[in-house]
């Protein structure tokens, strides 16, 4: 018994002190879901293919749509960002995500509105003054 005290004495721990050294996750893991709205175009296929019904697309407007996931219905199986044919969904590697208060779990992903004049828009023809 002594022995194995003694052993145990110089071997490093085999646990890791998490909340005080961040965990690295490895390339392909599995974490919450993150929308890109301005890239949406509607289509709702991440709708039609999450198995717990997680997601929920809205139209706020002329081709803009906003996002809701449900991270306490979701079970990270990527479904969604493999069916979005604008890869407008990504996993990250957040795993912290426990919360005390179930509301905060859905999470909504507002689109962006383009002012007019912005990249895809031409500004508008100036007259000339004289």
């Amino acid at each position: 018994m002594i022995q194995l005290v003694l052993r145990s004495l110089f071997k490093r721990p085999a646990t890791t002190r998490y909340p005080f050294v961040k965990w690295e996750m490895p390339a392909r893991f599995r974490g919450q879901p993150v929308v890109h709205s301005e890239n949406c175009i509607g289509c709702r296929l991440c709708v039609r293919n999450c198995p717990s019904g997680a997601i929920e697309i809205t139209k706020v407007g002329e081709k803009e749509f906003e996002a809701t996931i449900d991270l306490g219905k979701c079970v990270y199986c990527v479904q969604c960002a493999d069916s979005c044919p604008k890869k407008t969904i990504e996993l990250t590697k957040d795993f912290e995500l426990a919360q005390l208060d179930r509301g905060k779990l859905k999470v909504v992903y507002h689109a962006e509105r383009k002012p007019p004049g912005g990249p895809d828009e031409s500004p508008p023809a100036r007259s000339p003054s004289g």
